[in-house]
């Protein structure tokens, strides 16, 4: 069985496979709007639940939220950067945007320093999505560790959480997440709440469709939510709809991981950095000798540099194309694709930071 949990991924994974173990269905043909998205459109976006419901909700202008959550620890890389790309797409689509810092969750798993999970939240990830096009005027954003100063969304935001508690077994989490702590089994139950509580008639007045877009990683989290919103009566809620991406490959293969920083490009490297990381450690498709490339051709599917191009670094099609002929035919080199993804890096990270300076005053601003 494919190893995947909230805190544990294997390096290697079948995803057609992992379909199936977690029951997810494929996506459904989508409408012009979403197919505009690279990552719909090139199949980084590749499975999902009840996303019917989102399809319909946009072609008919209907209310709909997004929710998705930031684990504030260590830098924000371009793994995470996949995260604020969708909810910014869904806040240009007219979503309702539930923006949660898991500090509670970060403080049971990563860093038990409420003090440094703040500041991490908001210097690496809320100023960056700000800087990538987030609108904070429409998005409610909170930290688990303190939902809200209205005591009424407060209160049903917590009360809710704990009398999801209720409604699952042990076995049930253990099934789940495997070896599982009663920290881990907390956060669980937040999650949980984050996912469920936009509709409540505290926050969007009732229920209504909510999307949820996550790493395979995470689906363990929404099949625990939507069994518990299944057996809790007190409440009517819509079931959860979710998608899954692809994981963004970590330079030297397998996934990004927060704690090596040679495994990532963060959103706040330097050019000079970047362009050091990518040369030394990003992973080549290519073959072992020139001739050989020449010859038999590299393989873009496993070539890193190839991969973030993919995600979107590259945004032009014909162009993403072109590189893949020429780099399976031998016409194009391994050095010569990493030159081409650092030159794409180095024209992002100049843009980025530049408005990473704009964005330090609006979030200042949205916080006091």
């Amino acid at each position: 069985m494919v190893q995947v949990t909230p805190w544990e991924v294997a390096k290697k994974i079948d995803y057609d496979r992992l379909t199936k173990e977690f029951g997810l269905a494929p996506l459904p043909e989508l409408p012009k709007v979403f197919n505009d998205f690279h990552l719909f459109r090139r199949g980084i976006i590749f499975a999902q639940r009840d996303f019917d419901r989102i399809i319909t909700s946009v072609k008919e202008k209907k209310p709909f939220a997004m929710m998705t959550g930031l684990m504030p620890s260590g830098k924000m890389h371009f793994g995470h950067k996949m995260v604020a790309d969708q909810v910014i797409f869904y806040q240009s689509l007219g979503a309702k945007v539930y923006l949660n810092v898991a500090d509670i969750e970060a403080y049971n798993s990563r860093n038990p320093n409420m003090k440094e999970l703040r500041e991490t939240a908001v210097n690496e990830y809320l100023i960056n999505y700000v800087a990538l096009g987030l609108d904070l005027k429409k998005c409610d954003l909170y930290f688990q560790s303190e939902r809200s100063k209205d005591n009424k969304k407060s209160n049903a935001y917590y009360r809710l959480a704990g009398m999801l508690a209720r409604h699952g077994t042990f076995n049930e989490f253990k099934g789940v997440y495997g070896e599982i702590t009663p920290g881990k089994m907390t956060s669980a139950l937040l999650q949980a709440a984050d996912m469920l509580h936009p509709q409540l008639p505290e926050f969007e007045g009732g229920p209504l469709p909510v999307v949820v877009p996550v790493g395979a990683d995470q689906d363990p989290h929404i099949r625990l939510a939507r069994g518990l919103a299944r057996r809790i009566k007190e409440y009517k809620f819509m079931p959860i709809s979710s998608t899954s991406n692809i994981f963004m490959p970590g330079l030297k293969g397998g996934k990004m991981s927060s704690s090596d920083p040679t495994s990532y490009i963060a959103l706040t490297d330097s050019p000079a950095e970047a362009a050091k990381k990518i040369k030394k450690y990003a992973f080549s498709g290519g073959k072992a000798t020139l001739e050989e490339h020449r010859k038999k051709g590299g393989d873009p599917h496993i070539d890193v540099s190839y991969q973030m191009l993919r995600y979107g670094l590259e945004p032009n099609d014909k162009n993403l194309k072109k590189l893949h002929d020429d780099y399976i035919v031998g016409k194009l080199l391994s050095g010569e694709l990493k030159n081409i993804l650092v030159e794409k890096m180095t024209l992002f990270l100049l843009d980025h930071q530049k408005k990473r300076e704009k964005a330090k005053s609006k979030v200042e601003k949205f916080l006091s």
